[in-house]
This record gives structure tokens, C-alpha cells and sequence, in this order.
């Protein structure tokens, strides 16, 4: 990939002057490649349901707990010991935790903004004051800011590049940076990320500057949008020098580090997702946020044939990705295991973003079924309902044994990444393009922003998602108006009515698909939807060893399991499902917060596997009647450890 400063001028549109209040969760607005365009965190308001229940808790407990944990873990201590250090001489206060800890606090910022723009709140704003003055103080004339390699580290800046997280780092703050800018308009820690990236813009690029490298890409989609907000082209143009891979030589870098990292060789040369998974996934993010900036076909084949890649053989039935605790990293192509999955929630969250990318630029719904599979599963999972233990991995299938849910870690990056998501949950319902409104997720919302045209527009959404499969979806716009909705109709709602005003629709939408309804719309049309809510059985391909002659329960957009505690006879390892029994659903109000329950009548061995011999010259077969119950799989081990599982046997 060879762009010059001058091709670039030429293929980059001027950014439009859009006031930090109205900028989407993606500022996408003269994105010439992006058929939608986002909404901003603030215009849509979570109305009680199953996401404002989320929402609450990761806005009310979540942020507030981990901020008093990075506090004693010495995160922010890490600012304060520079800020003032003797001179000549070593910060007093010795630095703590793991080189990337910067990082933690960056996106614990940027969720702390979120939800700021969601529901004001003058303390925490204050709050945030406070912090970003902490960080900022510890910045450098130069604009470079890293708590690890300053003082008696400094000898070592940009020498450890593959493994040094300091750019991985700076793209956080940048990211929280820009955040706080659109829930306040304060722009201090905006100019302070932008005061690290102009050092990086004098110092380092192609020879004979200094070589540059993301050993953990994550840079590259922040400079992205922080060309978006501010116009500064070069910011677009360093990412650009970031994905052309020139630097191999110069960095002495090896195979192993050009797949672990999924940086370092041109990107465009890439056909499949090898390596760790969350560096990966942010690669092709920030390779997707350029492709929206500058059209590069190049770039555009490499994500086809990436997204087909994970989508046929490496992502998980609940959108979890990454099958390797060795290096945290994708496997072959249907290596899917159960328990030993790796699935770490940053990871599944790498996989939204990658597939919102996608979704806006082209508007095709297949992008918007992984998201939906990992925000209601892969991701939901990673927060407990208390709002205060976390998942670092989310396995498929454990045992008691298994510690999965814990207050904090060492690398504590999925507590804050989890909470900026369900922080800015709403703006990822919701898009606009020129024809008119899209919506992509269904949970009762209200939106209140505009069509492209200017006319304001309001959307209230009610409905029983995703325990019941009402949609109710009610449009206000300030007059009549022409416009199309577009409405999501899941993959897994096989079954669709509608009706518009109280009339049937002659014909049911395609399931996996938008449907789009153009006319002239009156304030307080109401379109309305009802989804087919059958409990289905998921088959693997039969290529995936481990899943082979097992289902999984889908009723919705939930993906189920079978756990100990709601199973208190055999163990959940030693039954099996009746292909011709039926599976009832009913709703618990009780249980876990709510949730919708599966029971089946299935079938057991008639003594428990492990006391059977490890070889036979007879199959055992499960023979003996008993009864299943199946809870939602986000709530695993949510009552404590317990043995579970969503892949069951099928006889």
C-alpha cells in the first residue's frame, strides 16, 4: 500500500463541521463510504427492560466500583508519582501493576463519559475533571504520555514495540478522549491526545523517520475517528503507514510476530484471522474504519474474506471468539472447544465493533446478526448481574472448579470494555441514510434525533424482547414526512407478522433481512411486529469435533444452557436431549432477575459416566427419563460456580 500525502488529499472528502452534541457513537456523517450513519449516545434514552436493567447496574455500580478498585490498585497513583517527580531523580512512589494499566483507566474513562451523555451527572463529571487532570499532568512537553516507560524506564521507550502497549494505550485515551468530548464538549484531554499524536507525526513513519509498529493494534481505529472529529488528515494518514506493513525489515520482525499481532505485514495481504484474537479483531476494525474513509478496494477484499473466515469457522454460537488460551488466540478453522474455549470478553467485543463497521457501510443484515448473537450472549455474559464480577473468558461449557467470575485482574481490560458497551448500548440500536431510519435491535427505547433531510424525528420502541416477540415501534415525526423504515427482521424469527396502523401486511418479512417500508409517515403511525419465538435446536457444522452429535437450545436471540443448580439430578455432563420430546418455555420472575426458562423432558445414562469405563465394546446410551431445565446463558455461573453446559448430547 503506497499512499502519499497528495493521494490522500485527493480521496479524502473535508470533514463536515458537526457540533460535538450531534456526533454519532461513530461520527460517520462525511464518511464518503458509509451507507449509515450512527446516532449519538444522547438520543437514545433505554425505557425499563432487559438493557436498562443492564444499563443501570453498569452505570450505577459497575463504573463507580472499578474506579475505587483502580484507585487501590494504584492505576491513578501510577499519573500522580510523575507529575511532580524529584529532579534528576525516580518518581518517589514505585509504579504498579502490568506496562498496559494506562490503558484500564482510559476506558474506564471512556465508559464513565457514556454514560454521562446518557444521564448527566455534575459529581461525576466533576469526577472526571478531576482525573483527566491527573493524567494530564503527567504528560510530557513533547506530548508523549505512558506511565510505564518514563522515569527509570525511559531508556526503553519504543524499544519494545511488539510487546510494549504503548500505542495500544494511546488509542485508548484518544477513544476516551473523544468520548468525554461528545458527552460534554470539553475538548482538555482531547488536545492532550492530540498533543501525543503530533509527536508521533514529527518523529516516526518511513525512513528516515523512526519505525512505528502497533504490537497491539488498537491505535488504528482511534485515529480514525479522531480524524473524524478534528479534520486533521494526518491522523488518517499515519494509521495508513501503520496497516502498509514497510517496516518489516527495519523491526526485525518474525512470522510468529507478524500472525500473533496481526500487525506488521500488509494488511491487504492478510486472507484469514490467525493470532491473538482481540488484536486481530481491533486490526480489522480500524482496517474497516478506513475503508469507510477512503473506499481502498484492497482493503475492502481483505474484510470479505476475513468476515467469511470468522463467520463460517471461528466464531462461537454465542459470538464468542478466540479458541486458545495459548496466546489468547484463534484456532483453526472449526477448532471450537467448549470448556477450554478462550472467548475472551474483550473479544467478543472486538467482533461488535468489527461487524458495526461493516454494517455501516453497507447496511446488509448478516453484519448485524453476529451482534446481536455476542451483545445478548458473548458479551452479556462477561458482567455479572450485581454489576461487580467479571469474566475475563467466557467458556461454554464448566465445572465447579471452574473460577471464571472474579471482582478484578491483573489485566483488568474487560471490566471497563464491557462497561463502555452497555454505557452507549442505545446508540447501537439505531442508524440513519439518506432514505430514512433504520433500526437494527429491538428493546424499548425511545429515540429522539432527525432524518437526514433535518426533520426532527422521534421513535418510541416497546416491546417484550427478548422474552416475548412483540415489537411495537411508534413514529413521531414533526409533520408528515416521506422516509423509509428499515426494520432488522433476525435470521432466527423464521415466522414474522406485521402491520402497519393495525392493518396485516398481505406477505411475511424475510427472516435475515431489512425490510424496508417507504411512505409518507403521520405522527403516531405505530408499525408492528411480532417475532417467531420457537425454541430451536442449533446444530454445528459437522466439522466442528467437539459439537458433533450435540445441539444447542436458541429461543430469540438468546442462546441457552444446562446448569447445575437448576438441574439437581444427574450431572449436566451425563444427559442428553429427546429429538422428539417438545420444549416448553416459561417466564420465572423470580429467577436471575426474570428469564424466560426451557424445561424438556430428556434423557440420562443409567449411572453416571464417570463410573463407567473409559473404553467398552458397547456404546452407552442415555436411556432413562428426567427433566431439563435450561437458563440463558449469560447468567452462567452467576449463583456461583457450577457445572454447565450448551452443548448437549441428541439422541
Amino acid at each position: 500500500m503506497r499512499l502519499t500525502l497528495a493521494v490522500l488529499a485527493l480521496c479524502l472528502p473535508a470533514l463536515a463541521q458537526t457540533p460535538w452534541r450531534d456526533q454519532g457513537l461513530l461520527h460517520l456523517a462525511a464518511s464518503p463510504h458509509a451507507r449509515l450513519h450512527p446516532v449519538p449516545v444522547r438520543s437514545v434514552t433505554l425505557q425499563p427492560g432487559f438493557w436498562k436493567a443492564r444499563q443501570d447496574v453498569a452505570i450505577g455500580r459497575s463504573i463507580p466500583t472499578l474506579l475505587a478498585l483502580l484507585e487501590e490498585k494504584g492505576t491513578l497513583d501510577n499519573f500522580r508519582r510523575l507529575s511532580g517527580p524529584p529532579a534528576g531523580g525516580a518518581p518517589a512512589v514505585a509504579r504498579r501493576g502490568p506496562l498496559y494499566t494506562d490503558s484500564d483507566l482510559y476506558k474506564w474513562l471512556e465508559a464513565a463519559a457514556w454514560s454521562l451523555a446518557v444521564r448527566p451527572d455534575p459529581q461525576l463529571e466533576a469526577t472526571l475533571d478531576k482525573t483527566i487532570a491527573t493524567i494530564l499532568a503527567a504528560q510530557e512537553p513533547s506530548g508523549y504520555l505512558n506511565t510505564w516507560f518514563t522515569g527509570e524506564r525511559e531508556k526503553l521507550r519504543w524499544r519494545q514495540q511488539t510487546s510494549g502497549h504503548e500505542l495500544y494505550c494511546l488509542g485508548h485515551l484518544i477513544q476516551a478522549s473523544i468520548a468525554y468530548y461528545r458527552a460534554t464538549g470539553k475538548r482538555t484531554l482531547l488536545d492532550g491526545a492530540q498533543r501525543f499524536v503530533d509527536y508521533l507525526l514529527r518523529d516516526f513513519g518511513p525512513a528516515p523517520k523512526r519505525p512505528l509498529l502497533t504490537g497491539h493494534p488498537e491505535l488504528e481505529l482511534a485515529l480514525a475517528e479522531l480524524y473524524r472529529t478534528t479534520g486533521n488528515r494526518q491522523c488518517l494518514q499515519l494509521a495508513a503507514y501503520l496497516f502498509s506493513g514497510v517496516e518489516q525489515e527495519r523491526l526485525k520482525l518474525r512470522p510468529r510476530d507478524l500472525a500473533y499481532m496481526f500487525s506488521g505485514q500488509p494488511f491487504t495481504s492478510r486472507t484469514a484471522f490467525e493470532g491473538h484474537a482481540v488484536r486481530a479483531l481491533y486490526a480489522a476494525t480500524g482496517a474497516a474504519d478506513y475503508y469507510l474513509e477512503t473506499g481502498d478496494p484492497g482493503f475492502r477484499r481483505t474484510l470479505d474474506l476475513l468476515w467469511a473466515d470468522l463467520s463460517s469457522s471461528k466464531m462461537f454460537v454465542t459470538g464468542g471468539v478466540g479458541s486458545r488460551p495459548s496466546d489468547e488466540a484463534f484456532g483453526e478453522p472449526y477448532e471450537l472447544p467448549n470448556r477450554q474455549a478462550y472467548t475472551e470478553s474483550c473479544a467478543a467485543i472486538a467482533g461488535l465493533l468489527f461487524n458495526q463497521r461493516l454494517l455501516a457501510a453497507t447496511g446488509e443484515a448478516k453484519y448485524a446478526a453476529p451482534m446481536e448473537r455476542a451483545l445478548y450472549n458473548g458479551i452479556n455474559s462477561g458482567m455479572s448481574s450485581s454489576g461487580t464480577l467479571y469474566c475475563y473468558r467466557n467458556p461454554l461449557a464448566a465445572t465447579a472448579k471452574d473460577r471464571i467470575r472474579n471482582p478484578w485482574y491483573d489485566t483488568c481490560c474487560c471490566p471497563p470494555n464491557l462497561q463502555r458497551t452497555f454505557a452507549a448500548l442505545g446508540a447501537y440500536y439505531y442508524s440513519t441514510s439518506r432514505e430514512g431510519l433504520w433500526v437494527h435491535f429491538y428493546d424499548n427505547s425511545t429515540l429522539d434525533w432527525r432524518l437526514e433531510s433535518g426533520a426532527p424525528l422521534k421513535a418510541v420502541v416497546k416491546t417484550g424482547q427478548p422474552w416475548r416477540g412483540d415489537v411495537e415501534i411508534t413514529l413521531r415525526p414533526s409533520k408528515q414526512e416521506e422516509f423509509t423504515l428499515f426494520l432488522r427482521i433476525p435470521d432466527w424469527s423464521l415466522k414474522t407478522r406485521l402491520s402497519i396502523n393495525g392493518r396485516p401486511a398481505p406477505e411475511a418479512p424475510a427472516p435475515g433481512a431489512y425490510l424496508a417500508l417507504k411512505r409518507v409517515w403521520t405522527p403516531g403511525d405505530t408499525v408492528a411486529l411480532t417475532l417467531d419465538m420457537e425454541t430451536r435446536l442449533v446444530y454445528a457444522n459437522p466439522r466442528v469435533p467437539e459439537d458433533n452429535g450435540k445441539a444447542a437450545l436458541q429461543r430469540g436471540p438468546l442462546v441457552y444452557m444446562l446448569e447445575q443448580p437448576d438441574n439437581p439430578g444427574p450431572s449436566v455432563f451425563d444427559v442428553a436431549l429427546d429429538h422428539a420430546a417438545p420444549i416448553a418455555a416459561r417466564f420465572q420472575p423470580a429467577l436471575l432477575g426474570g428469564v424466560t426458562v426451557l424445561t424438556h423432558r430428556g434423557l440420562a445414562y443409567t449411572r453416571p459416566l464417570d463410573a463407567a469405563p473409559l473404553y467398552s465394546f458397547q456404546p452407552a446410551v442415555p436411556a432413562r427419563p428426567t427433566n431439563l431445565t435450561f437458563v440463558p446463558y449469560y447468567a452462567f455461573h452467576d449463583r456461583g460456580p457450577a457445572g454447565m453446559t450448551v452443548w448437549v448430547p441428541v439422541r
